[in-house]
């Protein structure tokens, strides 16, 4: 079964696309099992469009106010949610302190690398 990975960031200074991904993340996410991942840009540059009663509503940022942004996704296929989280806690040793990952059963999808 795949696995979506959602990386979630507290608030940083630093720049991200100039900060390098650690070695030892950087091997984990070669694993066979992880299927494909993004890294994304800081919360700022997103753009979020809704759908309020048939018309749409286009916003500056993210969709939500929150103290923690999406920061990357990282697909992964796994035999059961147990081995999903066994991966996720791997990949969550190699992180920042303060990010979270989210744990997420995928329904259908196509992932295609950049």
């Amino acid at each position: 079964m795949q696995y979506a990975l959602l990386a979630y960031s507290p608030p940083e200074d630093t720049d991200r696309a100039k900060r390098p991904i650690p070695a030892a993340l950087a091997d984990l996410l070669d694993r066979p099992n992880v299927t494909g991942w993004a890294r994304l840009h800081a919360d700022e540059s997103a753009t979020t469009l809704r759908n309020t009663d048939g018309r749409t509503l286009l916003t500056d940022g993210p969709f939500i106010d929150s103290k923690e942004y999406l920061a990357g996704l990282i697909l992964i296929e796994a035999d059961s949610l147990d081995g999903a989280l066994a991966i996720a806690e791997e990949l969550l040793q190699e992180t920042r302190a303060g990010t979270a990952i989210e744990v997420r059963p995928l329904l259908a999808g196509r992932f295609r690398g950049a």
